[in-house]
């Protein structure tokens, strides 16, 4: 299983993707605001709020390893719930501005931190996951382009560009193993048209045959984070998912 090499992001990659982010925000109209985006339970003024307010989460992470300020990334789930949904109902250039403006907070706090942090930790919430602080310019980056997916309005995984796509579709594989190591998978295989080939869990003796499942690299990056199976084949039908995709 190939491991994902989360440094490789850059502050040029994060710039480019909040500007597209911002530039179909600012693109809306106010009513399209309030519609369903493919977040469960979110509109996409909810997806837009919460990229803002994960990047001031995310400066107070790099303000907790470059300064020792103590801070978690949130005071809780109920707190940055709460403050998402706060934001949720403004209008489509208050949010396009409300993106633009913590990015770019968010990116001079990231530049400021050096190789002397990467190894260091801060608490997603108080006793919660820890994030390390190499990890975050990927982070971000996910965030930025799967809630762009999330926005539906025609920003699919399949306009990034390969290596990006490859990386997140790692990740995402990477994340799917983990998530079933404490349960009995059945046998899955993955396969792109593009080349790539993962076995999540191995044919067995008592379970002989593997769901194989067949796709565009961007169609099983949508199936693996969203649940949404358009576009892919499969020799059986498609396992439930943790958390749905």
């Amino acid at each position: 299983m190939r491991q994902p090499d989360t440094a490789v992001i850059t502050l040029e990659h994060i710039e480019a993707e909040t500007e597209r982010v911002v530039a179909t925000a600012g693109s809306l109209h106010n009513d399209a605001v309030l519609a369903p985006s493919l977040c469960a339970g979110w509109s996409r003024g909810h997806v837009l709020s919460h990229l803002a307010r994960n990047a001031e989460a995310l400066e107070r992470v790099c303000a907790a390893a470059a300064f020792g300020t103590g801070q978690t990334m949130y005071e809780s789930d109920e707190v940055r719930d709460a403050e998402v949904a706060a934001g949720a109902r403004r209008s489509a250039s208050v949010l396009a501005d409300d993106v633009r403006v913590t990015a770019e907070q968010l990116a001079g706090a990231l530049a400021s931190l050096g190789p002397q942090h990467a190894s260091m930790t801060v608490p997603r919430t108080p006793g919660g996951r820890l994030i390390t602080i190499g990890s975050l310019r990927f982070l971000r980056l996910r965030e930025l382009v799967f809630h762009h997916v999330d926005l539906d309005t025609g920003y699919g995984f399949e306009q990034l560009a390969p290596p990006l796509a490859q990386l997140f579709l790692d990740d995402a594989v990477t994340r799917l193993v983990a998530q079933r190591a404490s349960s009995d998978p059945d046998p899955l295989e993955l396969e792109t048209e593009e080349g790539s080939t993962y076995v999540i869990a191995p044919v067995r003796p008592e379970r002989p045959a593997s769901v194989r499942v067949a796709g565009t690299r961007a169609a099983m990056l949508l199936w693996l984070t969203r649940g949404i199976d358009r576009g892919l084949t499969s020799n059986a039908p498609l396992p439930d998912l943790p958390n749905g995709g």
